[in-house]
């Protein structure tokens, strides 16, 4: 398997894996308040993420910032608990939650970045290219992601659009829960106990 292809496989499996449940999770709460009619606001959320996710990723790679591990994995379920927060203060957001989800979704995913940074700096040799590496994760990590946007979107058009649950409730539901398994997380990863 040539570089590229392994590097994408990896992005891809780093969001569709079963240990990736925080980073699933995160999706979902970034999309929670949202159908598919607004594909266009998700797909600038999931983007905005990605973003952060790449830069501090690479500054990792670098060794231009280091974070103790254990913060890192306490603060990724936290960004998720903080989204689902927000989420639920206003689950029909405005034009100013939308801009402040913009600028969480980055900053967020500039922490989430860093959760997989040690495993990547050890695999990365020396003689490949590490922007097309970082650009072939990143775009697995990006598909990985789309595929679970699509999944969460045609279940929101089903319960919403065909079943008639209302679309409060469903934002409700994937904030909620959303929540509760993050917080859960947080509390097990709590770094200074």
């Amino acid at each position: 398997m040539n570089s590229f292809a392994f590097y994408f496989q990896w992005g891809w499996e780093h969001i569709i894996s079963p240990d990736a449940l925080d980073h699933q999770l995160f999706i979902t709460a970034l999309m929670a308040l949202y159908l598919a009619d607004q594909w266009k606001k998700i797909l600038i959320l999931v983007t905005a993420f990605t973003l952060g996710h790449s830069l501090t990723l690479a500054l990792s790679v670098l060794d231009w910032i280091r974070v103790s591990s254990d913060w890192v994995e306490f603060l990724i379920p936290l960004t998720i608990v903080l989204t689902c927060i927000l989420n639920l203060t206003r689950l029909t957001p405005d034009k100013a939650q939308r801009n402040l989800q913009y600028i969480l979704a980055t900053l967020f995913g500039l922490i989430h970045g860093m959760g997989f940074a040690n495993n990547i700096r050890f695999v990365l040799p020396a003689d490949e290219s590490l922007a097309i590496n970082l650009l072939a994760f990143n775009l697995g990590l990006e598909v990985g992601q789309l595929l679970i946007v699509a999944l969460l979107l045609s279940l929101g058009y089903l319960l919403v659009g065909k079943l008639h649950v209302a679309r409060r409730d469903w934002s409700l539901f994937l904030s909620a829960a959303s929540f509760g398994l993050a917080l859960w997380i947080t509390l097990q990863r709590i770094p200074f106990l």
